[in-house]
């Protein structure tokens, strides 16, 4: 959802209090005025071990000392903000920029709500007129605290705010600026202990409630207690020793002055904030209601995926949105800064989310807050946590497999009808961290086959901040985007870059249907933790069977960008030259008990040729959620003896039914 939202009122800062140390008092005092001398360490000044690729850590050793922050702390709340990475200056989905996530979010806000752009009716379902909403996220007077924090730093360092962008240990100097100065506010010392910063971490966050600020500041104290190291983005060598006995001073969570946010009602685990803000249920006008279908989920049909959107609009303009009968629904929505998560729709319930009626009936729909009109953004790590452990409850609770066949991307939703496919949404788009996602949840993409020869099947799995495939028409049609890491391998139609891209013939009806690199463009992609027969090998080039075609991607083994796995495979029966590929998997005519209309099963555009094969996913009956009235008497779920196997047929999944295939296991 493109747009800005209003500002809520921010909360009066706590009175000053007593400080606990003398020693600490005099460095507040030190730190009431801005240190306008201070400058950040010089960026391109030699490491001590004469490598510059230690320049990170050394900003972050130069910006404690300045701001009498402990080191430790600075490097945990980093890490948690951007696992200390700088993004080459691009800001986050929310206009946070650098190690530090300071936010200056009016460079990255958008115009157009996401679920009213394109062609994609959110329900879904060709049995209800389609639903094309036209609220709008309503104008943004003035950006939350939370949003602009880099403004803030900038006032308290004295340095420039395009510094504090695109310069690494300026960023580092703002964020310490920032804890000190929230220390400060708390009447706290500025101590060498990281157990005496519990208050300001929390307050760092942004989160204008204590469960939302206590959830940040334990995550960045679970940080501290087990260390971490990497390789940053820019090729910088960070480390955090780890300290398992620390104990942080949580009391002072009670002098923030943050309002208490009551989690009753939610549908979350105890280790996220959670609060209940729910989406009508209302009728208006003639039997039309919104915004979404009361339903009695799982007992009367599976949950079986958990759809992954990013909204493109501001947190407050989005739940707005969300809150508005006429308007479409999803069943939580993620914020950015902090990882808080709002509940909209109870999972018993079907949202209105993926454009794709069979998939909204059993799935969940997890919105993460974005802003793409700088689409080089990225997400923070606060809310791939959360978003992780909201996956993890919600895959336990009703028995949903951590795979990519069932935790997919808007953009993995197949069309419903072969009119649909081309207006399907593409997010969260090109710059999701599948990887790292799927490694908070404890399931990273590993290879799985250990054979002697070449392998039937793979996982693709490139290396994210390497992987840099060049897409085009994220500000202006045509003209490339900036360079950013990404989860998806580029397919070709021979094993060569020179070659044509394969070809879409669902998403390019018109014309050639070659695809694009267009960064909304899914129809040359395979991306990360999806699974694809191998249909050739070529020296550094690997073929896949895909859209009905044999598409290659450079797999080079000093650098492979897909590992060998093991799956179950499907292929057209013998005598069958092709067979017909679908986009919901619905029951046969006769199924339809009396009272509800039979649901054409209608194939897309796209065949499955004999020899070629698919990974196949669930096997599932035919099912329809039959809930086209606001009066729920006349709900019906109908189940059909049809059989569909779910396969992973492009960038997209598809259905193909169980009589038509032969399965075979690699």
């Amino acid at each position: 959802m493109r747009g800005s939202a209003t500002a809520p009122t921010p909360p009066t800062d706590p009175g000053r209090r007593r400080l606990r140390r003398t020693a600490g008092t005099l460095a507040s005092a030190a730190l009431l005025l801005p240190l306008l001398g201070a400058a950040p360490a010089d960026s391109s000044a030699p490491a001590d071990s004469g490598s510059s690729a230690t320049r990170l850590q050394r900003a972050f050793a130069t910006a404690a000392d300045q701001y009498h922050v402990p080191q430790s702390v600075l490097l945990a709340v980093s890490y948690l903000q951007s696992r200390w990475d700088t993004h080459a200056g691009a800001p986050s989905v929310t206009g946070g920029y650098g190690p530090m996530h300071l936010t200056d979010a009016r460079t990255a806000l958008a115009n157009a709500p996401h679920h009213s752009e394109g062609t994609e009716d959110a329900r879904g379902d060709s049995a209800r007129q389609p639903l094309h909403p036209t609220t709008e996220v309503p104008a943004q007077a003035e950006l939350p605290p939370r949003l602009s924090t880099l403004t803030k730093a900038s006032e308290l360092t004295g340095l420039p705010a395009e510094q504090l962008r695109t310069d690494p240990a300026a960023n580092v100097a703002g964020g310490a600026a920032l804890l000190a100065a929230a220390q400060r506010n708390l009447a706290e010392p500025l101590s060498a202990d990281p157990a005496d910063w519990y208050g300001a971490v929390a307050r760092f966050s942004g989160a204008d409630d204590t469960a939302t600020a206590a959830a940040y500041a334990d995550d960045v104290y679970a940080v501290l207690r087990g260390g971490e190291q990497r390789t940053t983005d820019e090729g910088q060598r960070v480390a955090l020793a780890a300290r398992p006995e620390l104990a942080p001073d949580t009391a002072q969570l009670k002098r923030t002055g943050l309002r208490r946010v009551s989690a009753e009602g939610t549908e979350c685990p105890t280790t996220v904030s959670c609060e209940w803000i729910p989406a009508p249920y209302e009728e208006f006008g003639d039997n039309d209601y919104g915004n979404h279908d009361l339903g009695d989920r799982p007992t009367s049909q599976r949950i079986r995926y958990i759809v992954v959107h990013d909204t493109e609009g501001a947190w407050e303009g989005v739940l707005n949105m969300v809150q508005d009968p006429t308007y479409v629904s999803w069943n939580y929505t993620l914020r950015s800064t902090d990882g808080h998560i709002a509940q909209h729709v109870k999972a018993k319930d079907v949202a209105w989310h993926a454009g794709n009626w069979y998939v909204n009936a059993k799935s969940i729909g997890l919105e993460h807050e974005g802003f793409l009109a700088n689409p080089e953004a990225w997400y923070t790590e606060a809310m791939y946590r959360a978003s992780a452990r909201l996956v993890k409850y919600l895959a336990a609770t009703y028995d949903i497999p951590l795979d990519r066949q069932h935790i997919i991307g808007h953009d993995n939703v197949p069309g419903p009808t072969t009119s649909t496919v081309s207006g399907m949404h593409t997010d969260p788009g090109p710059y999701w961290d599948w990887q790292h996602y799927f490694t908070l949840l404890g399931r990273p993409f590993e290879r799985t086959a250990h054979v002697r020869g070449d392998s039937a099947v793979v996982t693709i799995r490139p290396d994210y901040a390497s992987n840099r495939p060049t897409y085009t028409g994220c500000v202006t049609p045509g003209q490339a985007c900036p360079a950013h890491g990404s989860s998806e391998v580029r397919l070709y139609s021979q094993p060569d870059t020179a070659s044509s891209l394969v070809k879409d013939i669902g998403t390019h009806p018109s014309g050639s249907g070659v695809s694009s690199i267009d960064v909304n463009d899914v129809g040359a992609r395979a991306s990360t933790g999806q699974q694809y027969a191998v249909a050739e090998r070529r020296g550094d080039w690997t073929a896949i069977w895909y859209l009905g075609q044999k598409a290659w991607f450079q797999n080079p083994a000093a650098n492979p960008t897909a590992v060998a796995a093991v799956g179950a495979l499907v292929t057209p029966k013998d005598g069958l030259t092709e067979i017909p590929v679908y986009g919901r998997a619905y029951p046969e005519a006769s199924a339809y008990p009396a009272g509800v209309p039979a649901q054409a099963v209608s194939p897309l555009s796209y065949k499955l040729p004999a020899g070629q094969k698919y990974v196949a996913g669930d096997k599932v009956p035919g099912e329809y959620d039959y809930a086209v009235t606001f009066d729920t008497t006349s709900h019906r779920v109908v189940v059909g003896k049809d059989q569909y196997y779910e396969i992973q047929f492009g960038h997209r999944v598809a259905f193909v039914r169980a009589a038509d295939v032969r399965l075979t296991l690699s």
